[in-house]
């Protein structure tokens, strides 16, 4: 059964391994990491952690059972009740409901864990899947995102409001 668990500094290995084996599967909906992220993976991962521990961020990681990482599930922004949702899921966990639930079960750590009311996610009108998962999870369009915030590519803005969502 996969778990979602907070991101620390042991996961480095297959957080790296993850995003490796699934960077042209990524590419293909959303921007490109570039060559320079994975040339510098150690240091920014440990600016992640950094960042983690002030409090304005969170960075989650869904592990299989063998410890290899499925998805990565973050809230970024933390501030006044609100934060950005960002998640990627393995290709090979696509598909079977694994984005939703992660989802789910996010919204309802941050509003008991970080006493969050607003959780906003922003994806391309391309990106038909993550689309998909957020609306399954509660959240609702809100307006254009910016192209700029999406690789270049339109978008829409989608909001949850934490408070209204069931247990």
């Amino acid at each position: 059964m996969p778990e979602l668990k907070r991101l620390h500094a042991g996961h480095a290995p297959a957080v790296l391994d993850f995003e490796l084996s699934n960077r042209a599967y990524f590419a293909a909906s959303i921007s490109d990491r570039g060559n320079d992220y994975f040339e510098q993976f150690t240091d920014r991962y440990n600016a992640l952690l950094a960042e983690q521990e002030t409090g304005t961020c969170a960075f989650h990681v869904l592990l299989a059972e063998d410890g290899s990482v499925l998805g990565r599930f973050n809230l970024v922004g933390i501030e006044n009740g609100t934060a950005e949702l960002g998640y990627r899921v393995a290709e090979h966990a696509a598909g079977r409901g694994l984005a939703t639930e992660t989802v789910r079960e996010l919204c309802r750590l941050a509003a008991r864990r970080h006493g969050l009311r607003v959780l906003r996610a922003a994806t391309s009108h391309r990106n038909v899947a993550s689309r998909r998962v957020l609306a399954k999870a509660g959240f609702v369009p809100v307006g254009p995102a910016d192209p700029a915030d999406l690789g270049g590519k339109p978008g829409t803005w989608y909001q949850c409001d934490l408070v209204t969502l069931r247990p």
